[in-house]
């Protein structure tokens, strides 16, 4: 069994030794900048999440693959430019990273040409932080009526906390907030810091270096 093979099955049964209720957090396996033969021996064994930070890596990794299986579902979890959306809509499956209302029309705009509505998180920034994108936690709830009245298939929050040392704290204060709005989806946690998300009711987790080993 290969490498990458056993470290999300360890991860996934981590994880479901964790959670108190039948549905288990979602893995999904960050792909970016790893060349496709590094995540062939996931596809073989079935697994169905994958995780990239960019459009043109994404479409020139993927076409090839998701033509051949339907089955697998591509979710973007990096910045989204406005000028890059048409042709995300192509590739990807969800959208992890809606932060702006110039970027919920173009989202709108672009789905109804292609007759395809992704999945999406609204990215919320939990710390209000300058250099991170993300909705103003005290906007959230008149953002996401703005976004459907778009007519956009949101599906959940999404945040990467800062880094001070209270991950936890904002993981209990998104999940918190994400029931608010009673979404059944949440997108947080990564490497480092998954178990605690998925303790916070995350269900889906990003994943990259613990599986596929650290970037070059």
């Amino acid at each position: 069994m290969h490498n990458t093979v056993k470290n999300l099955i360890y991860i996934e049964e981590l994880i479901k030794s964790k959670v108190n209720h039948d549905e288990s957090a979602k893995v999904i396996a960050v792909s970016k900048t790893f060349p496709i033969e590094n995540v062939l021996p996931l596809i073989e064994h079935g697994h169905l999440h994958y995780g990239e930070n960019k459009v043109q890596e994404a479409l020139e990794k993927w076409t090839n693959i998701k033509n051949e299986n339907h089955n697998i579902q591509l979710h973007l979890i990096g910045r989204l430019q406005t000028n890059k959306v048409k042709f995300a809509l192509k590739i990807f499956d969800y959208i992890h990273s809606l932060d702006s209302e110039k970027l919920a029309n173009k989202i709108a705009d672009e789905q109804q040409k292609h007759k395809k509505k992704p999945k999406i998180f609204i990215q919320v920034n939990m710390g209000n932080e300058d250099q991170k994108s993300g909705i103003d936690k005290r906007n959230l709830n008149d953002f996401y009526k703005f976004c459907k009245n778009l007519n956009l298939d949101i599906i959940g929050t999404m945040c990467i906390p800062p880094n001070d040392g209270y991950t936890e704290k904002y993981f209990s204060e998104m999940s918190d907030i994400n029931k608010e709005l009673n979404f059944k989806e949440l997108s947080m946690g990564m490497s480092g810091d998954y178990l605690e998300a998925i303790r916070y009711n995350a269900t889906y987790v990003r994943v990259g270096s613990k599986i596929f080993g650290n970037r070059t």
